[in-house]
């Protein structure tokens, strides 16, 4: 037996299989398959013709554009947005005469991150918090939270305050900046960024 809310929306042409989990006000738009063994949290919208496995947890307040599929080993946090068509993987080198279903790689990406329309996410990666991928990326090694990464393969260049706007700091070094929004700072140090949030 599914687990899904009483408020969740769920379209008529969607299909979810029995055990699957969905939250409270989440929204399943049109040609959608969620397989039985999914969790996916409170506020989600999944967009057409998306497909999530068995093996994936989805957050809270989670956005799927259409045509992505969420294969098994995946992991999306909250707030993460994933852009039309982006893709992932969980085999590293598939064979369609060999099975791997044992050497699924996990992917995990972390909160608040984004995906952009038609990157792709190569399974054994890390997407931290508030990174930002850019449209038609390949992403093949861990993504530091607030980088902003583009290219194929990704690259660094610069980085994202978790408002989603550019930030004013070199891709690299020891600089400080403040998100005019929020108020949060970020502060660089070598090749990382911390946030830290406005009081």
């Amino acid at each position: 037996m599914s687990l899904i809310a009483d408020d969740a929306t769920i379209h008529p042409s969607a299909i979810v299989d029995d055990g699957a989990s969905i939250g409270a006000g989440s929204r399943i738009w049109h040609f959608v398959h969620v397989c039985g063994g999914a969790t996916i949290g409170a506020g989600c919208s999944l967009g057409q013709n998306v497909f999530v496995g068995n093996d994936v947890t989805i957050g809270r307040n989670v956005k799927i554009q259409n045509n992505v599929s969420v294969y098994d080993n995946v992991v999306l946090e909250d707030d993460v947005f994933c852009g039309p068509s982006m893709v992932f993987t969980n085999v590293y080198n598939p064979r369609s005469a060999v099975s791997r279903r044992d050497e699924y790689r996990d992917t995990v990406v972390r909160r608040g991150a984004t995906l952009g329309a038609n990157c792709t996410i190569v399974c054994g990666t890390t997407v931290g918090e508030g990174a930002f991928v850019g449209a038609g990326a390949v992403v093949n090694r861990d993504v530091p939270p607030y980088a902003l990464v583009v290219g194929v393969p990704a690259r660094r260049v610069g980085w994202m305050s978790a408002y989603g706007e550019r930030l004013d700091l070199p891709v690299e070094g020891d600089a400080e900046t403040t998100c005019p929004h929020t108020g949060d700072r970020y502060e660089l140090r070598g090749d990382r960024v911390v946030r830290c949030p406005a009081t």
